[in-house]
Formats: structure tokens, C-alpha cells, sequence
């Protein structure tokens, strides 16, 4: 028997990989609250013709590891209810970053990156000669954060404004402290090797060209079409509930049980298994996927493994309060983009804005998800702020910097208590270090989920397929 700790995304793609790899059945997944999907959460207004999102809502289609996702869906017959983004859409080529007291379109073709545009002071192809001459580092690192990285090879101002503004948006962190080594491996690796990423990339570039090119699979079903049709992001018709949602009846389907509302309280691991405490009642399991908070599971094996209790409780995570916004109106964002994010150097409280009616059809409405605190969370709002005073701020700073002035005629308000794992400086090695726990005391135990792969989509997806598989070879 298998059983798998969370119904969030990673955990129910664990589900499905079992059921398809045959790994001891029966599949259990027990889940602490009273739905699955995790931080995947739609609400549907159709009536009305609009969704909120209160967590991820795009997807995108380029990468192995989003090869594999588009693999799922087709296999879960979701193939007609995509809702692509192509790369000429507004919302795949209009991307701005709030700086210096005004909105700024990101470059998004050549002519940008040759002329000097606001925030920066200097065109942006400039920063190429900076690392091209900087070289290599006076000592070797094995790893360095996000903005030192930047700063060294590129500019300040380009760590400042542009990394330190993405980070806001793959994980609402600080740019100071996210790992270069686990975000950005390859390129931080061609400056240790190569003594700059420009240099890197053509040694590296030059040297494929000299090697037989090996033969790779042609792709197929969604991964041919998001290529031929050049997708640049995408989500499901009716919101990306959708897919945790089809998964979940999907194994239903087939015999997996989900019990919603099943609180794992304690693992123990012995004679090869692992017996769970849950809503205070004793299951002992062949093997057990977690795919719930690291934290989480730190709590779960503290009693019998508090070494590796205490690695899993050393990655950090941060709180994000996301509150969805509608008017009646059309177009009131007056910009065509995806939105816009917030350099932590501006110092304001929120990370950035998603303008949703703009990357989905919400009818005649103007649809906004303001993003706020994440790495500063507790700075602006403390450690329990009300709803009123998360709202108060949204408003505040969509009137500021959007000039939208009409009151929202619906509002959603959530305050996602460590919702995001933060790769610090040396989560490599963490992580790695986990893994080498489990597999030295040979615990029949798998992880996967946000903490240790990625924070997307694509990689928790990815990450429940490497679990299962891992697990599956041990098991033979």
C-alpha cells in the first residue's frame, strides 16, 4: 500500500504517476483541509463572466519540465479546454516594473535593449560588456545569491530593478537571499568555469556545434502544438482549478481514495514501513510520498529523526497576501500587459499587480490581483493583519500607481500563511542532504512538491513524477 501526505498539485500528480507506474496499490492520499488543489484555487463568478485566482493561474510551455506537464494534460483529456497565451499577445509582450515613482515597460525586442529606457540610465547591451570584462571571481564559489550574482556580472542597476523585481514574482522573495546556484545553476556555472556568462555561453555554444548532434524524440499532441502555435503562457478554460480537479476524479476513478479533512499527526518508520498517525488512528504503508510544506513534514518525524527534522525545517518560507479585485469596467488598468511588479528598492508593501482581464476574456470587466508582502511580509502587516487593513492597502496602491479611482464592485481578500519556500544561499546542498538522510536510512520515504524542485507548476508536477519513479526502483 501507498500512501501519499497532501492533495495540493504535487501531491495528486504523485497519485496519477503511481497509478500509471503500479506502485502498491492501493493509493491513499490524505489531505489536512477540505479541499484539494492546494494553493491552486479558483473561484468562479459565471454569471458574471469572471474567475478569481487566489494562486497560480498561467503556465508556461517551454522546458523539459514543462514538456512533461503538457504530457499530463493530454493524457487527462484536457487537451480542447486550453486557454493558450500566443507570444505576440499583449500579455506576453508587455511587461512593466513600478520604479522610480512611475510605470516602466520592460524592453521585449532588440530596439529596447540598444536605447536607454526608464528605469535604467544606460542602454541595457551596455551591462553585456560589464560581465564580458569583468571575469572570473578572485575565489571559487559554490554558491552566491541572486542579486550579488547579477550585480557582479551585469550592473546594479540591473540587479536592482530587473532581478530584484523578478524575484518579487517567481517567489515574492529578496533578491539578497535566493540561491543564484539552485535559480540560475548553469549560467552561475559558466562564470565559475568560464570566468563570465557571455563568454560561457559562446565556449559552450561553439562547443555543441563541434559534437554530433544526438537524435531526440519529434514532439507530439500539446508539446508540438504550444511550439508550433508559439505559446508563451497558458492556463485550463474555467480557471487552473481545473486541473487538480480532473486529476482528482481521475483517481477517483480508478480506486485512489482522497480523504479530505485527514490530519497526519506523527510519522514512525519500521521494518521497512511507515506507519501514520491520522485524525488519531494508526495506518501502517508500503511507502509514503509527502508532498505537503517541508516544514510540515519536519513536525511529522521530529520524534524519531530529528536530524533530518531539522534540515527540512531549514527551508524558510514567507507569506503572501493576494487580494482579487473587480469592476464593472472595462480596461481600467489602461496598460496592455501582464501587469506589473515592484522592486524591493521602492520600498511599498506590495510585489506587484496582475492584470487578469487583460490575460484572460473576463467579459466587460477589469479583473486585478494585487500581490503584497513575501519576504517583507511581516515588516508592512506584522503577523495577523485584518482583511480591512490588506484591502485598504490593495486600493491604496492601485489608485497610486494605476489611477483607477472607482470603487471595486467585488473583492477577495487572502492572507496565504507560508505559502512559498524561499532557496536560500545553499539549498542545493540542503536539499541534497535530505535526500542522502532518507536514502542512507533507508526509509521508505518520497518528497516532492515546492519545497525542494521549484515553486511552479511545472516543477511540482515534475517533481511527484521523479518521486514515484524513484520510489518504483526501490521497490523492485
Amino acid at each position: 500500500m501507498t500512501a501519499i501526505i497532501g492533495a495540493g498539485i504535487s501531491g495528486l500528480s504523485a497519485g496519477y504517476y503511481a497509478l500509471k507506474k503500479g506502485l502498491l496499490s492501493p493509493v491513499v492520499i490524505y489531505e489536512t483541509t477540505n479541499r484539494i488543489g492546494g494553493w491552486i484555487r479558483t473561484e468562479r463568478f459565471d454569471a458574471d463572466g469572471y474567475v478569481f485566482e487566489f494562486g497560480p493561474r498561467t503556465i508556461r510551455p517551454k522546458g523539459t519540465a514543462t514538456g512533461n506537464t503538457l504530457e499530463l494534460i493530454d493524457e487527462l483529456g484536457l487537451a480542447e479546454h486550453m486557454y493558450p497565451i500566443y507570444s505576440n499577445h499583449a500579455a506576453a509582450r508587455n511587461r512593466m516594473i513600478y520604479a522610480k515613482g512611475k510605470l516602466n515597460m520592460l524592453p521585449s525586442d532588440l530596439s529596447g535593449i540598444l536605447r536607454t529606457v526608464d528605469p535604467f540610465t544606460k542602454p541595457l547591451f551596455l551591462a553585456g560588456f560589464k560581465d564580458l570584462f569583468s571575469g572570473r571571481p578572485k575565489k571559487f564559489l559554490d554558491d552566491d545569491s541572486m542579486y550579488n550574482f547579477v550585480e557582479r556580472r551585469f550592473g546594479q542597476e540591473i540587479a536592482d530593478y530587473a532581478v530584484s523585481a523578478m524575484i518579487c514574482g517567481i517567489c515574492a522573495g529578496d533578491a539578497k537571499q535566493i540561491s543564484v546556484n539552485f535559480l540560475m545553476k548553469s549560467l552561475f556555472e559558466m562564470e565559475q568555469k568560464h570566468g563570465g556568462v557571455i563568454k560561457g555561453l559562446l565556449l559552450e555554444a561553439i562547443g555543441k556545434r563541434n559534437q554530433e548532434k544526438s537524435p531526440q524524440t519529434p514532439a507530439t499532441g500539446l508539446v508540438k502544438k504550444a511550439k508550433s502555435e508559439n505559446w508563451s503562457i497558458y492556463s485550463i478554460c474555467g480557471g487552473l482549478q481545473t486541473l487538480p480537479d480532473i486529476i482528482g476524479e481521475v483517481l477517483k476513478e480508478n480506486q485512489v481514495n482522497i480523504c479530505t479533512g485527514a490530519k497526519c499527526e506523527e510519522i514512525i518508520f519500521d521494518n521497512n514501513k511507515a506507519t501514520l498517525t491520522v485524525n488519531g488512528q494508526s495506518h501502517t504503508v508500503d511507502q509514503l510520498i509527502s508532498s505537503i510544506p517541508s516544514y510540515e513534514l519536519a513536525k511529522l518525524v521530529s520524534k524519531q529523526h530529528p536530524t533530518l527534522s531539522n534540515l527540512l525545517a531549514a527551508v524558510p518560507y514567507v507569506d503572501v497576501a493576494v487580494v482579487n479585485i473587480r469592476y464593472k469596467i472595462p480596461n481600467l488598468q489602461k496598460h496592455n500587459a501582464f501587469g506589473f511588479l515592484v522592486p524591493p528598492k521602492e520600498n511599498l508593501p506590495i510585489l506587484g499587480v496582475i492584470f487578469d482581464s487583460c490575460c484572460f476574456n473576463m467579459e466587460n470587466n477589469t479583473v486585478l490581483t494585487v500581490m503584497m508582502g513575501g519576504a517583507w511580509f511581516c515588516k508592512w502587516f506584522g503577523s495577523d493583519p485584518s482583511e480591512e487593513k490588506l484591502l485598504t492597502t490593495a486600493l491604496k496602491y492601485v489608485e497610486n500607481i494605476l489611477d483607477i479611482h472607482e470603487q471595486p464592485d467585488s473583492c477577495k481578500v487572502n492572507h496565504l500563511r507560508k505559502c512559498i519556500p524561499q532557496y536560500i544561499i545553499g539549498h542545493q546542498k540542503r536539499i541534497e542532504a535530505i535526500k542522502h538522510y532518507i536514502q542512507a536510512h533507508k526509509l521508505p520515504l518520497g518528497i516532492c512538491g515546492a519545497s525542494y524542485d521549484g515553486v511552479g507548476v511545472n516543477d511540482v508536477i515534475l517533481s511527484a513524477r521523479v518521486c514515484v519513479d524513484d520510489l518504483s526502483k526501490r521497490c523492485k
